[in-house]
């Protein structure tokens, strides 16, 4: 077993391969796409030596398991959970020396929801567009994994990180997410602009790579009627016929007809990525992104 490769076993919930996405191909109709949480997907590329724009695994809530068809080095890191290499515990957060053969299980996530595998070399999937990222929306790239696939590895470069401490934020207790108004703020009602950024929200389960949803209160329209589809931005806040909102996530529509009342800062999106349902949210306004 001396080929570039890596077999999955389990491939969990949900895990994907994902880069720093493509964007810029908007005004074609294709999202963006790429790691929900990006700097956790970097940092767990530096840990292992690869550029912060190599592939690698996201996994969702119940993490995955795998097994290198060469030796490896491997980091888990982005949602907390337990990682072991042929049963025995090894570290999260930290490079971890995988030989040809042995089993990784990268366990449920304690907190958060995604987590972030990365594999000295990259994950060497045919890229789309630019990009090895799958992407839920459109279908581009590469399928969620399933059991039995076998994915290849790109050739190691430089050695990897040596480092005591990686600094990794915790999951949010409270999701915190500072919005410019606009650009049809005035689609809602007063009050329900007053609701949307002085009242507590949480995370909905219904929330995916496409949308953060949220329940909470309802937010009412002052206008009647339809929006024509118009262009759509990572962050976007829609206003959808319920009246809760939906933040824009990486997989988003690159069109919609619903108000958008605000955008969120593209740094406070990352801990989106990492709120489980029930977590609670409160928008804040900023006057600039």
């Amino acid at each position: 077993m001396t080929d570039r490769a890596l077999a999955v076993v389990r491939a969990g919930a949900l895990t994907t391969v994902q880069d720093t996405g493509r964007p810029g191909h908007a005004h074609l109709g294709v999202p963006r796409s790429g790691a929900l949480d990006a700097p956790a997907a970097a940092l767990v590329n530096r840990l292992v030596g690869n550029p912060p724009g190599a592939a690698v695994l996201e996994t969702t809530l119940d993490g995955c398991a795998l097994r290198p068809r060469s030796a490896v080095t491997v980091a888990v890191g982005g949602a907390p959970c337990p990682v072991a290499v042929d049963g025995r515990p090894a570290p999260w957060g930290a490079p971890v020396h995988v030989p040809a053969g042995a089993l990784l299980e990268v366990g449920t996530a304690v907190s958060g929801v995604r987590g972030y595998v990365a594999v000295s070399g990259g994950i060497a999937v045919e890229p789309v567009l630019g990009s090895r990222s799958t992407d839920l929306l459109s279908g581009l790239g590469p399928p969620p994994l399933r059991n039995g696939a076998v994915l290849p590895l790109g050739r190691p470069g430089v050695p990897h990180a040596r480092v005591d401490v990686a600094p990794q934020p915790a999951p949010p207790a409270e999701l915190v997410l500072r919005v410019t108004l606009g650009p049809r703020d005035d689609w809602c009602a007063p009050e329900a602009v007053r609701t949307f950024t002085s009242r507590a929200y949480r995370v909905s389960p219904a929330s995916n790579r496409i949308g953060l949803r949220t329940d909470g209160p309802a937010l009412t329209r002052a206008r009647t009627g339809e929006l024509p589809s118009e262009g759509m931005v990572l962050g976007a806040v829609q206003v959808p016929p319920d009246g809760r909102p939906v933040v824009f996530l990486a997989d988003h529509p690159t069109t919609g007809g619903y108000p958008v009342i605000g955008v969120v800062r593209a740094a406070d999106l990352p801990a989106a990525a990492q709120a489980r349902p029930g977590t609670p949210v409160r928008f804040v306004a900023v006057r600039h992104r």
